[in-house]
């Protein structure tokens, strides 16, 4: 089995996921779920953007030696692992983008997830400015998420389409997805494998075992 490195959306830690990396060792996985730099058990840490979380991942590689890794991320976390893979290819077998973000070179999430959310964004930076408040009903250990990191464009050599095996999954359950049109495209591109799932954006907690089937999929 290959080794999996599970990266988490905003305002979330690598705790999101827990209960699905307990089933990824059971099915034979290796498995890294690193918090982001000023999220989770992290959040002490303050003064991030999108470069530090594309860092992050690209030293959890670096340092735990780690190669022909399948590298997922959910929602913002699409940014990172793009990010991540373009720095460091070698060491990436496929990209798993759970019902988030693929961004092209000059993009941001603040770009690519439309007015609603930028709106949110806005509202939930409040006067100090650095930070945006989670959304109202998340889990308690959801925390403010770096304003910066939805800003920042991401800089992009092209070296990520290179990864052997791109994967999309699309939760179409939930109003306002900022993911059709990606999914739209992508479903096209012979370059890519692409699923839809009808749930919630939160896919892996909604449909744990078609992820855990999509992973174990990969050769």
């Amino acid at each position: 089995m290959h080794t999996s490195v599970l990266v988490p959306g905003g305002w979330r830690g690598g705790w999101t996921f827990a209960p699905f990396a307990r089933e990824l060792r059971r099915a034979g996985f290796d498995v890294f779920t690193p918090t982001l730099t000023g999220l989770g058990e992290r959040h002490h840490l303050a003064g991030a953007n999108l470069d530090t979380h594309i860092e992050d991942i690209v030293n959890v590689l670096s340092y735990e030696q780690l190669t022909d890794v399948v590298l997922c991320g959910h929602s913002y976390a699409g940014m990172v692992i793009t990010g991540a893979a373009d720095r460091v290819p070698e060491r990436v077998r496929a990209l798993v983008y759970l019902d988030a973000f693929v961004p092209a070179d000059g993009e941001s999430w603040w770009s690519l997830a439309g007015d609603e959310y930028r709106r949110l964004a806005i509202e939930r930076s409040g006067a100090e400015g650095s930070v945006v408040s989670p959304p109202e009903n998340r889990d308690p250990r959801c925390v403010p998420h770096p304003l910066a990191s939805f800003r920042q464009v991401i800089r992009l050599k092209g070296n990520w389409t290179q990864v052997p095996t791109k994967i999309f999954v699309y939760a179409s359950g939930w109003q306002g997805t900022p993911f059709t049109d990606t999914y739209e495209a992508l479903r096209h591109d012979p370059s890519w494998t692409v699923h839809a799932f009808r749930t919630g954006h939160d896919i892996i907690k909604e449909a744990p075992q078609q992820v855990l089937t999509i992973l174990r999929s990969i050769k």
